[in-house]
């Protein structure tokens, strides 16, 4: 990671967030931001990781995090908050994020999640795992344990399950970035799901995680994975 901004408008925890993504990513350049307005104005400059609290004196972290994802769609974006809710926790995914982490957390667990961000892994806070997998349990679709994914699919699935973006996927299938794109929203629209988390979480359900892939190409239309 070497740009990474904080969205945070309690100062000493920004400072504090600071020191671990420092600690983290020693070579990474920081950069901060105390309200929703500055947030939206600082994703401008281009960012690869963004730590997004979701109360702000002006509004919620989700408008960054959904900004950041549509003007940068290759940037991580991480919620770091107090809010352990279900709603706050699938209002997130289902805007894209790429983990949740809980501030209350030991900060030997937070460092280790943002340093797995760079192995594709989404940083999730241990409790908010349980929390997703008990949420899937009680409310997952009912549908046959693959929901009919087709080989192809259940390719690309696990290749996102373990961080690809699209442009890795297509080069690591030898497909167009437009077709993996038709692909994964196939993938989602099969398994009731819309964010990366989610598909990690049901990659590793399916037994795919550890890249074990296979099927024939074809083609989709684009989708935003």
């Amino acid at each position: 990671m070497k740009r990474v901004l904080i969205v945070e408008d309690v100062a000493e925890t920004r400072r504090w967030l600071t020191g671990l993504v420092q600690a983290a990513f020693p070579a990474a350049t920081v950069a901060e931001a105390a309200t929703l307005r500055a947030g939206l104005a600082a994703i401008r400059d281009g960012f690869d990781l963004a730590l997004i609290d979701l109360g702000l004196p002006d509004g919620s972290g989700l408008e960054v995090l959904r900004a950041l994802r549509q003007s940068q769609a290759g940037a991580l974006c991480v919620v770091t908050t107090a809010m352990g809710d279900d709603a706050s926790i699938v209002a997130a995914l289902s805007s894209g994020a790429d983990g949740y982490l809980l501030k209350e957390q030991p900060e030997d667990v937070l460092l280790r999640q943002l340093r797995q961000l760079s192995l594709g892994i989404p940083a999730l806070s241990p409790a908010i795992a349980r929390r997703i997998m008990e949420h899937f349990r009680l409310t997952g679709p009912a549908a046959a344990p693959d929901a009919d994914l087709t080989a192809r699919e259940r390719e690309v699935l696990a290749l996102i399950g373990r961080g690809m973006r699209n442009t890795e996927v297509a080069a690591s299938l030898g497909l167009a970035e437009t077709t993996v794109a038709g692909y994964i929203k196939a993938v989602y629209r099969k398994l009731g799901i819309s964010s990366r988390a989610e598909a990690s979480w049901h990659a590793t359900r399916l037994g795919l995680s550890g890249g074990q892939t296979g099927g024939q190409a074809g083609g989709g239309s684009p989708a935003n994975g």
